[in-house]
Formats: structure tokens, sequence, C-alpha cells
């Protein structure tokens, strides 16, 4: 059957109508124009120049207070320190701040401690490190054998450090720091050892061959650092000439480094096995003194002491400021994890015994908005993030229409969770529903709190999805907690679960 009216012509009245409509609506605003600007002609001269910036004025306004209804979520916290090279008194101030905030600084600030006490002694400080049996101690003792020695415990571990100190022309004085070595803990450094590293102007690095693959991840660290650093062949005398090249080639490749990275040959002494024949036909083991071969260490060593002291002054600085900003950043971090903690597990608990109040069973505690948009705030308050009413307002809602398809999930991981509990399923028929809601807004502050601390704002594309991420980890581990945490409040019910 055909259509009454063909579709084109349809199509061609309904062209016609909009064509009328806009020419109708053109000649409105032209006249309109018209009109105005004629009144505007007979205005004096200065209101055409007010005039102007007073619409300019308006418009402006209306796009500012769109703009910042309808701009993103957050506007992400600013660092406590700027990026770039660490500024000491910025530093000091920012410690100075988390500590009023109740951040425990104990670590940052003992690195500036150490450092007042480094900046007041004119030693040049090198550090030896390597692993176990490398012979760091016995290399310290060969370079400086009159060296007078300075022992003592580091940052209250049981670690120790001892410094050779010696004093060469003009009031050169150095101290070399033997340290604990690799393979104690995992084949890693100390953090003694590390922290030592740290503090000291220039590194040595003892092997007696080819690295490992724990040493080279070690010296790629420390390389990092950009102190000068030597590396010791040491043992060199079981090595020929060519084997010697062939290692620190090796070495230096390994690493990353050009030729100008120095890997001096050197030999710590003592004694070695040696076999005499005699002419009757015996055999004789002795053992026989080795002489060490450091020449060319101290003589690297010495140089680079005196070469740049300025620069090797500002290097440590700068490595051991940003050690004590690291350290404050994790203090502060720790300080705000926990406090967020905190937080969620009040917030939790309130939409439980919420959704217990309600007049009916199923009542949507997170549609309801209020408790959820509070926790957000705290959440970033927390993290120093500034929010607005609106936008967290549309975050609760879409991580509300997030838990639709879950809920009935959720309530029967509730029930099943409620059967370790027996009493507590009479006390009220809402407790299912009242453990699913801690868990969503456990879930929900969770992804919050992880959102602020990597990304600095509430991004609704990747907080949502690690959102819905949180609804499904170690649900039923996170449920009982949460029946633990409101089960006091529950008359009639038992201190705990069954077993």
């Amino acid at each position: 059957m055909k259509p009454l009216v063909p579709i084109r012509l349809l199509v061609t009245l309904a062209a016609t109508f909009a064509t009328a409509v806009a020419l109708v609506v053109l000649l409105v605003i032209t006249d309109t124009a018209l009109s105005v600007w004629q009144r505007i002609e007979q205005t004096p001269g200065w209101f055409m120049v007010v005039w102007p910036l007073v619409i300019v004025a308006v418009a402006g306004f209306v796009g500012w207070r769109v703009w910042s209804l309808f701009s993103g979520p957050s506007a992400k916290r600013k660092p406590a320190l700027e990026t770039g090279p660490v500024q000491e008194h910025e530093l000091r101030q920012a410690l100075a701040q988390a500590e009023q905030d109740g951040v425990t600084t104990n670590d940052a600030q003992f690195e500036l401690r150490e450092l007042d006490q480094r900046r007041s002694d004119p030693s040049v400080y090198v550090a030896f490190f390597g692993e176990i049996s490398s012979g760091k101690s016995s290399l310290i003792k060969a370079l400086v054998p009159e060296a007078e020695v300075e022992t003592g415990p580091i940052g209250g571990t049981t670690g120790r450090v001892t410094h050779y100190r010696w004093e060469g022309d003009q009031g050169l004085v150095l101290k070399f720091t033997d340290m604990p070595g690799m393979n104690q803990a995992d084949g890693i450094l100390d953090p003694v050892a590390r922290a030592e590293v740290r503090r000291a102007h220039a590194l040595v690095y003892v092997c007696d061959g080819d690295i490992s693959r724990s040493e080279l991840v070690e010296l790629e660290t420390l390389k990092g650092l950009g102190k000068p650093l030597i590396v010791a062949l040491n043992k060199a005398d079981l090595f020929s000439e060519d084997e010697q090249l062939a290692i620190a080639e090796r070495i230096r490749e390994r690493i990353g480094a050009d030729a100008s990275l120095p890997v001096i040959p050197v030999s710590a002494g003592g004694e070695r096995e040696v076999v005499i024949e005699h002419a009757d036909g015996r055999v004789e083991h002795a053992m026989r003194p080795r002489p060490p071969q450091v020449e060319g260490l101290r003589s690297e060593i010495l140089g680079r002491a005196t070469d740049d002291p300025e620069g090797l002054e500002a290097q440590r600085d700068l490595v051991l400021l940003e050690t004590a900003a690291h350290q404050l950043d994790t203090a502060t971090q720790r300080q705000r994890r926990e406090a967020s903690e905190g937080i969620v597990r009040r917030y939790s608990r309130r939409a439980m015994l919420g959704a217990l109040a309600a007049v009916g069973p199923g009542t949507d505690v997170l549609v309801q908005g209020y408790l959820g948009v509070s926790m957000l705030k705290e959440l970033a308050a927390v993290y120093g993030v500034s929010t607005k009413e609106l936008d967290l307002n549309r975050f609760v809602e879409l991580a509300t229409r997030r838990v639709d398809y879950r809920m009935n999930i959720l309530l029967a991981i509730s029930g099943n969770v409620l059967k370790a509990f027996p009493g507590v399923g009479t006390v009220t028929g809402g407790l299912m529903h009242s453990v699913a809601y801690g868990l969503i807004f456990d879930s929900l502050g969770r992804a919050a709190a992880y959102s602020l601390e990597d990304r600095g704002n509430l991004t609704p594309e990747s907080t949502l999805k690690r959102f819905e991420e949180a609804l499904g980890e170690n649900v039923e581990s996170r449920a009982l907690r949460l029946v633990e945490l409101v089960l006091p409040q529950l008359p009639g019910s038992r201190s705990g679960p069954d077993g």
C-alpha cells in the first residue's frame, strides 16, 4: 500500500516552512538591531563608550559562572615542593608545615641535621662499597695504613660505618668510608650503606671481576646520583693486562658509561701461596708477601677531591636535600593514607547504620548523596584538593549508576557473610542491605583516595573505573570486617562469627 502523502513532498514542505521561519526570525532581529542602533545614536557620546563595556563585562561574568559550574571535577593539589631541583628553604618550610599538620618528619629532619654536620666538616668523604669479601677494608688500609679510625652507629640501626681519616698536603682531609657490603640482605646494599653513599662526596666501587646482576642494579642507581664514581678492580694481579682491559670495557658497557669512567686495577696486598720445587725433587708450599698496588687509585681519588671541591659540595648537598624531600613525601603520603582509611571506615559505618535506620529496607543511601558527598569532601581535604559541590554531587550520581547492576551480587555476598553470625540476621531484615551499602562506601572511598593520591584529582572516568574494580575486590573479607564494625550497635547480637 502506497503512503497517502509522498515522503519527498513532506520533506519539501518541512524545508519550506523552516526557511520561512528563519527569514521571519532574521527580519525581527534586523528590525530590533536597527531600532536599537537608532536610539543609541541619539544618546550622549559617553554612552557609546560605556555601553559596549557593560555588555562585555556581563558576557564575561556569565561565561565565567558557566565555566566554574561545569569545569573539571577538582583542581589538582599543589605539591609541597615545586618541581625541579629541591630548594633548601622551601624544604625546611614544607617540613615545618608538615609538622603542624601532624606528619611524622623524623627521617627527613635527621637527614637535614646530617647535612648541617657534614657542612661544618671540611673533609672530603669517599665511600667504598661493593659485595662482601670484595676487599674494601683491606684496600682502604692499603691506601692509608696510618689513618685514624672513626667508627659509630648510623641512624640508630645495628649497621656500622667506619671512617678512616687521612690528612694530605695543603690541609686536604679525606675520610675513606667502609660500610656494610652487598649480599648481606638479598644481594642489595644495606640501608645504612645506601644512606652513607648519598652523604659522600665521591664513590669507589670495589669488585674483583665482572659484575653480577645485583651489582649492576646498584651501580646503575649510584651512577644516577651524579657524583664522581671510580671502579676499583681488586686482585688485579690475578688477571693479565688484556683481561683487565676487557673487564673494564665490559663494566662500562653494562652500566652505560663511556670511557671517562675510571676502572683502576688495584691490589690490596697481603700474602699469597707459592709452590717451590727444589733441585732434589722436593715440593714446598710457602706464603709470600704480596705488595699492594694502589698508587693509581690514590692518584684518581686525590684528583677528584681537588679538581672541583665546590662542585662536590653542591652535588652532595643536592642529593641529601632530595633524600630529605623524598622522606618527607613518604611520611606525608603515609599520614594521608592513614587519615583516608579512617574517613572511609567511619563513613562506611555511618552508611550501614543509616541503612538499618531507613524507613524501608533497600533504601538507597548512596542516592541520597549526603554521606557520599561528605566523605568525598573530607578525603579531598586530606589531600589538599579543592572541590566543588556541583562536581561531587554529579560524581556520586555517576557512581550510583555503576552500582545498580551489581546490587544483587552484593546482597548475595552479604547474606553469605552474615551466616557466620548466628542470630544477627534476625535482628533486622535490612542487615543485608546495610552490609551492601557498607561495601559501596568502602569501595567508593578507596577509589577516591587512590585517585587523589595518584592523580591529584577526582577525574570521573578513571576514579569510577577504579570504583567498579574495588566493588569486586576481596568482597567477602571486607564484608566480614564491616559487619564486625557495626556489630556492637546491634541489640542482641553476638560478639563475633563462629569458629
